[in-house]
């Protein structure tokens, strides 16, 4: 479209074969050819658009790097998609503050190096977290195996830059830990998946970065045993910075096709622990934490040096990679139930028969739920299960996204098991915030 030549300050990708990438991410959906891409390289580009997008009709669709996994960033009907991978600033770290600032085009992986570089820590690591964009991690609220210890996201923001209906990039917030005027629309634009404006940029807060950790290899004789030990290590004073697991379908397969790390891996299904605690290098932490694992102790393996810990977390964060290439018409939900119900969960879905496979954070019962043959699952018999899976989380105290988000993929699921009043404050707030309706609409509600 001719009208894309007048934006100030940007550059536009039109034409199905230089727009084509932009109607996937990493979830099983596909978006409609957008309109074009626009790549802003400052507010006056985005000025602009938000002008073009209420006067000619269309929708602004917010992309970081595209590694998201419900369809969030995908354009849907008569769209733009705004790609933020080059919106300007530098990573700025503010160790008086305990703060960092960085532009919404920063990867998440120069983020933490930065902090890092300063012997500080922002701990937000969603299994893409070298490939990922900042700016995606707070439209989507991240998680990833450190929330188990640390929390999410939103947890971590002090203030938040967007673009908002005026055309104009607004800051919400201050970059300090208090900040207690009013409700903070700064945090409700964290996970909002760009509905109500779009993010260009953030101040978080950072923590000294941990002296030590402690890998932990738990390998289970029987796999049912493991499902009660998040309780209990809490109950015996323990939280570990990260509790993974894998159950005995996925570890098979890892075994018999995956990398070689994982081919000698033991036990009927297996658990990784991480601990960053003060001390937890000592023999007594250890003595403590075995006391805690009572029985299940018996077959702990320590990590002895940076080398086997990052061999035994590559064997992890590449488990979901290794079953997108094994079964690459599989979805992946990303549920939760409570550290207490985690048991129950597995027993009711065991009593469901869905043909499923499960691995992911049970230190925080988020849960990555595979059906590995819904490509050859006819669409009505794939949504009865995805919705059965989803009425079991519920009905357990949980909900139908851990960290993913709700995007295009679960909107539908999204809009049966929330409350009513819920959908419809969250419709007057779109409104509100963006009453042409040209932020991101059809996803989330």
């Amino acid at each position: 479209m001719d009208i894309f030549a007048q934006l100030p300050d940007a550059s536009v990708l039109t034409g199905p074969e230089r727009t084509a990438a932009y109607r996937h991410d990493e979830s099983h959906l596909t978006g409609d050819e957008p309109l074009a891409v626009v790549r802003p390289r400052g507010p006056a580009a985005l000025r602009a658009l938000v002008a073009m997008a209420k006067a000619e009709g269309f929708a602004l669709v917010p992309r970081g790097a595209g590694t998201g996994k419900a369809g969030g960033c995908l354009p849907m009907g008569r769209s733009v998609v705004v790609d933020m991978k080059d919106y300007p600033g530098e990573i700025r770290v503010s160790r008086p503050d305990l703060a960092l600032w960085a532009p919404a085009s920063a990867m998440l992986k120069d983020v933490k190096a930065a902090a890092l570089a300063q012997g500080l820590f922002y701990a937000p690591d969603p299994n893409s977290w070298d490939q990922c964009a900042f700016g995606g991690t707070l439209a989507t609220n991240a998680g990833g195996p450190g929330a188990c210890k640390y929390g999410m996201t939103r947890q971590w923001v002090l203030a938040v830059d967007a673009l908002m209906d005026d055309g104009e990039v607004h800051t919400f917030g201050i970059p300090s830990v208090k900040c207690n005027t009013g409700p903070s629309l700064g945090q409700l634009l964290i996970g909002s998946e760009g509905i109500f404006g779009i993010i260009t940029g953030a101040t978080v807060r950072l923590v000294p970065a941990p002296r030590e950790r402690l890998t932990l290899l738990l390998p289970m004789e029987r796999w049912h045993d493991l499902l009660d030990l998040p309780g209990r290590l809490v109950e015996a004073g323990f939280l570990p910075a990260a509790f993974e697991f894998c159950d005995p379908a996925v570890l098979s397969d890892l075994r018999t096709h995956g990398p070689e790390a994982a081919r000698r891996m033991p036990g009927e299904a297996l658990a990784l622990l991480e601990f960053d605690d003060r001390d937890c290098g000592s023999e007594a932490f250890l003595e403590a934490l075995m006391d805690g694992l009572g029985d299940l102790a018996e077959h702990l393996q320590s990590a002895t040096d940076a080398r086997q810990r990052e061999a035994l977390w590559a064997v992890r964060r590449t488990t979901s990679v290794h079953l997108k290439e094994r079964y690459p018409e599989k979805v992946s939900e990303d549920i939760v139930v409570p550290r207490s119900r985690i048991r129950e969960f597995f027993e009711g879905l065991e009593a469901m028969g869905l043909p499923t496979v499960t691995y992911g954070h049970l230190g925080d019962g988020n849960l990555h739920v595979n059906l590995l043959q819904a490509g050859t699952t006819p669409a009505p018999e794939l949504e009865r299960q995805l919705m059965d899976l989803f009425g079991l989380c519920v009905g357990l105290g949980g909900t139908l996204s851990g960290e993913h988000g709700i995007g295009l993929a679960k909107r539908e699921a999204f809009r049966h098991f929330a409350d009513p009043y819920q959908l419809e404050a969250l419709g007057a707030i779109k409104k509100a915030l963006d009453p042409s309706g040209i932020f991101n609409p059809g996803k989330v509600i």
